[in-house]
């Protein structure tokens, strides 16, 4: 929010899209469009699954840590800097909400060996603005990003 008014992050222009199918919900497979993407899905054993497959939160995790990772070098790039050797990893929690339904929280570990502390923080701020995921998931989930 800028000045109490919400930010318009949505797409001026559509450059992509990415097609998947899922099949069987949490218990079955996922599939893309495009053949890349093939993949069992499963319930993992702390939600009463089997865990022999992968899940939504590890999908989620891998999609959101290559996209952050990726606005972190562009914003680094853009200042100047090479972030070689840096790296995001994510961490995706589920669990029940207050709506009888369930909900998301989303911790980022941030690795930026290259960089001191303070500058670190600003890639990272200007990264968190530019991320896609981060966009979409502003304002409906929690997001904390660890620095380390």
């Amino acid at each position: 929010m800028i000045d109490g008014a919400a930010v318009d992050t949505r797409p001026t222009k559509i450059m992509y899209v990415a097609e998947a199918t899922a099949h069987g919900g949490r218990d079955g497979y996922v599939t893309s469009q495009d053949g890349q993407l093939e993949l069992r899905v499963a319930m993992p054993p702390a939600l009463g699954g089997e865990g022999n497959g992968t899940n939504p939160e590890q999908l989620f995790a891998a999609g959101y840590s290559a996209c952050f990772h990726n606005a972190l070098v562009l914003v680094g790039r853009r200042a100047g800097y090479d972030l070689s050797g840096s790296t995001v990893a994510a961490k995706v929690g589920i669990g029940p909400n207050k709506q009888r339904g369930y909900g998301l929280a989303v911790a980022l570990s941030v690795s930026l060996p290259v960089v001191d502390q303070d500058l670190a923080t600003k890639l990272v701020d200007a990264a968190h603005e530019v991320c896609p995921y981060s966009n979409a998931t502003r304002g409906n989930i929690e997001v904390t990003i660890l620095l380390g």
